[in-house]
């Protein structure tokens, strides 16, 4: 499952970090409506990443959904990831994608307009936008509010995910400012039912096509 394609109609995207779990976690989480899923994992070094990306990437693989690797383009081509996603310090796109070629999916992240604006010359297959609420998973970055959403969806032509407190009471809101396609991390990884959680926001955004 590779290729700008393979995104689809895919609207609930998982960014976890690394977990002891992790093969398990992401089955349930796919079983409750996931359909991409990210390894953002800051504190593993190369060789421990790599074994845990082969890992998550089997398991996505087992369920027809893409794997993306967080940073590491080098890494992702290596253990069979559908593409990367890098941030604004991270590798650039046109790099991510001369590594991985043609087919892979990469994805950057935008945090304000004028970086979504910059984003159009980038050869990236989605941005993300956000986060829309300050959150812990980005220390420091503070929120990007709802009218970034308008912003994003009044100008991107590309897919682009929403980041930043995604749970089924914050989605109504997103949904009603454009968004169609979500980036989920605590409301899952916090969860003592993945499945359950995942299918709960999932019903949710349902409610409104992604077209």
């Amino acid at each position: 499952m590779s290729g700008p394609g393979a995104l689809g109609d895919r609207r609930l995207y998982l960014c976890t970090a690394d977990r002891p779990d992790l093969a398990s976690f992401l089955t349930e989480c796919i079983a409750g409506g996931v359909d991409v899923v990210q390894l953002r994992d800051k504190v593993l070094d190369a060789r421990p990443l790599l074994a845990r990306a082969r890992l998550a990437a089997q398991a996505c693989a087992d369920h027809g959904v893409p794997f993306i690797l967080n940073d590491r383009p080098d890494l992702a081509l290596e253990c069979g990831a559908a593409g990367v996603h890098v941030g604004q310090d991270d590798a650039p796109p046109a790099l991510a994608r001369r590594i991985l070629g043609p087919d892979a999916i990469v994805g950057l992240s935008t945090h304000a307009p004028v970086e979504l604006d910059a984003a159009g010359a980038e050869p990236a297959d989605y941005v993300s936008t956000g986060p829309v609420s300050a959150t812990p998973t980005k220390p420091g970055r503070p929120g990007t509010g709802l009218e970034y959403l308008r912003y994003a969806a009044g100008t991107v032509s590309r897919p682009w995910f929403v980041t930043g407190g995604v749970t089924p009471e914050s989605v109504g809101a997103m949904l009603d400012a454009g968004a169609r396609r979500f980036v989920v991390v605590r409301w899952l990884t916090e969860s003592a039912d993945p499945k359950g959680a995942a299918r709960a926001l999932r019903d949710v955004i349902d409610r409104v096509p992604v077209r």
